[in-house]
């Protein structure tokens, strides 16, 4: 009788158990780009600017979406919406809230800090239906 398992099956099974690693890690360093600690007075660039200048990675650059931000931090900050250097909303958030939030093509997407201390906060992006 011959063997259930030929070295070739083996080799098969170690390659797929490679290929959903190497998934699973690259899923974890995309999500892991969403977190930020914001130091106070500093205020950051979530997107709106383009590669190198944006803190994340907005897959709907160019369109319109929705972004995602979660105040997992144990103190306040603000959102800042603007375009073209001229601010279209600020909107305050409270520790534990998350705020969902239309980002038009253009505009940039700001987390501006209270001096009271560092905040925390989560990004993330959502595509709009049309």
């Amino acid at each position: 009788m011959p063997p259930l398992w030929s070295i070739h099956n083996i080799i098969e099974m170690r390659i797929i158990a490679l290929i959903v690693c190497l998934s699973l890690l690259a899923h974890y360093e995309i999500t892991a780009q969403t977190e930020f600690d914001l130091d106070p007075y500093q205020s950051m660039l979530m997107t709106g600017k383009g590669p190198g200048q944006d803190g994340t990675i907005n897959p709907y650059d160019g369109e319109d979406c929705y972004a995602i931000i979660e105040n997992i931090g144990k103190k306040e900050f603000s959102i800042r919406i603007q375009k073209k250097g001229k601010i279209i909303e600020s909107i305050p958030i409270q520790k534990g809230e998350t705020k969902k939030l239309v980002l038009l093509r253009g505009q940039e997407l700001y987390l501006d800090p209270t001096t009271d201390g560092m905040a925390k906060a989560r990004v993330d992006y959502e595509k709009m239906e049309k």
